[in-house]
């Protein structure tokens, strides 16, 4: 056949199908502002706003400085770090010692979207259902689409503080699906699922054949969790059947360039997981996770940690502030918010939550990051994450909202 008349080369039809990454696509609005109402106000990304822990910096670079992690580690992760992990969570979770996790039930992988995908690549295949509860957050629906996997979205209302009915998701799972992600404390809104919530949840996708996949990168900004564990659900007989948790080192330690996620499971769902994890990355970067290991078995580090919760509560008040000293009849409201994250109702109801952030970013120098991205009915709301502002400055948000006109 002449070349001239062969087919175009063609890329990946679940990969073109994609939107361009989101906090680039912000990033590129923000490079427009002039400057005009102050500094840039980056309530957008989920980064923390303060350096790690002085102690974890010095091992660190201790530890970088060691030839020996250099070498490829064990698919699995370091031994330490999934050990200490594992303690970890059986003194959050308050499980029976002998009959909490251990090691085995630990895999570390690169960042927390790493450990949503290897999870999810061992559990699904193309042509499967996953359900997602709307809003979502975006790079969960990105990664499940690019696997050829069909999606279905439980609602969560903002009229229910963006929890989702049990019904509605008794109605999705009798659909036949193979896995539910849950996220919390949520990403976007902030919310958190109570206890009673989450383990109803977990009856329901036990009772239709569905993992339960919960994703708690912002588990360590809950409050009284020293009291009152974030859930039981590893105390359910037979947890490994049913349930995965996903975690992140990113926010609690302030080390998302370190690339550091955990996910907890069953021994057979491990084993396939390690394939997986083989075939992308060999090993989690091995400088980090000896390091994490440290900071784990650290009082020090569990008292900053506490200390940082408590400022990000701060945080949360300075922004919830900012909106309540707006005129009566602004439109603009929180309507819900939590852990790192608020989501916010704007009042422009002829444009869509992408002009409006567009808007915000390009005249206002206020960065945030429409609600369409987290699902097709939220164009009414904009995420705002608010841990990386000092409480000073959330208060100018009061100022720019006002001076915003219709996009």
């Amino acid at each position: 056949m002449n070349a001239s008349h062969r087919a175009p080369f063609m890329f990946n039809p679940w990969v073109t199908q994609l939107a361009a990454p989101a906090i680039p696509t912000i990033a590129a609005w923000a490079a427009q502002y002039g400057g005009q109402q102050g500094p840039l106000l980056g309530l957008s990304q989920a980064v923390p706003g303060y350096p790690p822990h002085p102690l974890l910096m010095g091992w660190l670079a201790e530890l970088a400085a060691d030839p020996r992690t250099c070498e490829y580690g064990d698919i699995e992760g370091e031994p330490e770090l999934r050990s200490a992990y594992a303690a970890w969570c059986n003194r959050l979770y308050q499980l029976p010692t002998g009959g909490g996790l251990s090691a085995a039930h630990v895999q570390i992988t690169a960042g927390c979207n790493q450990a949503f995908a290897v999870a999810l690549k061992a559990l699904v295949r193309e042509g499967d259902s996953v359900a997602l509860i709307e809003p979502y957050y975006f790079n969960h629906q990105s990664t499940l689409e690019s696997m050829g996997v069909a999606l279905q979205y439980v609602p969560a209302r903002a009229e229910r503080g963006f929890l989702p009915d049990l019904d509605d998701v008794r109605a999705t799972l009798q659909r036949g699906v193979k896995a539910l992600i849950v996220i919390s404390p949520n990403n976007p809104t902030g919310a958190v699922y109570p206890p009673g919530l989450l383990n109803a949840i977990a009856d329901l996708c036990q009772r239709h054949s569905c993992w339960l996949v919960l994703d708690e990168t912002y588990r360590e900004f809950l409050h009284d969790t020293e009291h009152n564990p974030p859930h039981h659900l590893l105390a359910r007989p037979h947890w490994e059947r049913h349930v995965v948790l996903l975690y992140s080192f990113s926010k609690s330690l302030c080390i998302p360039g370190h690339r550091l996620g955990v996910v907890v499971a069953g021994a057979a769902l491990q084993a396939e997981i390690a394939k997986v994890v083989d075939n992308l990355q060999i090993c989690a970067p091995r400088v980090a996770q000896l390091a994490v290991a440290r900071a784990l078995d650290e009082p020090v580090i569990h008292a900053w940690i506490k200390d940082n919760r408590e400022e990000m509560a701060r945080r949360a008040h300075a922004l919830q502030a900012a909106f309540a000293a707006l005129p009566a009849g602004s439109g603009w409201r929180v309507a819900s918010v939590g852990a790192y994250f608020a989501f916010a109702e704007h009042p422009y109801t002829q444009a869509s939550s992408q002009q409006v952030a567009k808007t915000l970013a390009q005249r206002h120098g206020l960065l945030t990051v429409p609600g369409e991205f987290f699902g097709a009915h939220q164009q009414r709301y904009l995420r705002i994450a608010f841990a990386n502002v000092q409480v000073a400055e959330l208060g100018h948000i009061t100022a720019r909202l006002q001076a915003m006109q219709a996009p």
